[in-house]
């Protein structure tokens, strides 16, 4: 008999293939050049959000032009509600889908029920091949911590990774769903108390550090390459950001 296939709940993060859809979009946005508008409310400053992110400033202001194309895409008001966020990601406004729930759970930093361009360029920062791995870490674990107890526990764990392979379109039996999640609890539950806290998970993550590889978007990176004449109207120049 051959050994069952291995599998991994972060892995589903190669739900990132959604992520991949709202950087196209700035394609549309450049076709061409973008118009004054007063800025939304919960607008930053793009040199204060660079200083405090992996983005250049070049990046942040090629973000904010993704922003305002998500952001008024149903309401032009600014804010990217969750009907707008389903929408850039299943072309779909009604489809749930808990990843993606929690994705605009901890996009909307201000727990207001709408996404602001701060909170959207530091959430996506977390992304940048530049971020630092903790901030990777810390990040997918409060993905799985969908009640907000500080803890992942086996139901929430088992309700993930049922939601993630759906999103990846793949068919386990209920038997083999069960085995993954057995496994992952075991390895990760060190202090054997039915639970995963933040150290014990930053312990799993270390010994097996594939887990968060979908959680770097390599196209985050440098992405005004693809957009020269945006970068020549650029008004700030990166220069001046203090570090």
């Amino acid at each position: 008999m051959g050994n069952k296939p291995h599998l991994s709940p972060l892995n589903g993060l190669g739900s990132d293939s959604r992520m991949r859809k709202m950087i196209s979009l700035l394609k549309v946005c450049f076709c061409s050049k973008s118009s004054k508008r007063m800025p939304g409310p919960g607008y930053e400053d793009p040199v204060l959000l660079a200083a405090e992110t992996s983005f250049t400033m070049s990046e942040v202001e090629a973000l904010h032009q993704l922003f305002k194309k998500l952001s008024s895409s149903i309401v032009d008001d600014g804010l990217i509600h969750k009907e707008e966020f389903q929408l850039a990601l299943f072309r779909n406004r009604n489809k749930k889908n808990l990843f993606a729930n929690r994705i605009f759970d901890l996009f909307d930093v201000n727990q207001n029920g709408v996404i602001e361009f701060g909170g959207f360029v530091r959430s996506l920062s977390v992304f940048h091949p530049n971020a630092p791995s903790a901030d990777k870490i810390a990040f997918a674990f409060r993905l799985y911590d969908l009640r907000q107890t500080g803890f992942i526990e086996r139901d929430e764990l088992k309700e993930m990774v049922l939601a993630l392979l759906h999103e990846s379109e793949l068919v386990l039996s209920e038997d083999l769903v069960e085995v993954i999640v057995d496994k992952t609890f075991s390895e990760a539950d060190l202090k054997g108390d039915g639970r995963i806290d933040g150290e014990e998970w930053r312990e799993f993550v270390s010994k097996n550090p594939s887990l968060i590889k979908n959680m770097t978007l390599p196209y985050l990176k440098d992405i005004t390459l693809a957009f020269p004449s945006f970068i020549l109207s650029s008004e700030v120049e990166d220069s001046e950001i203090c570090t």
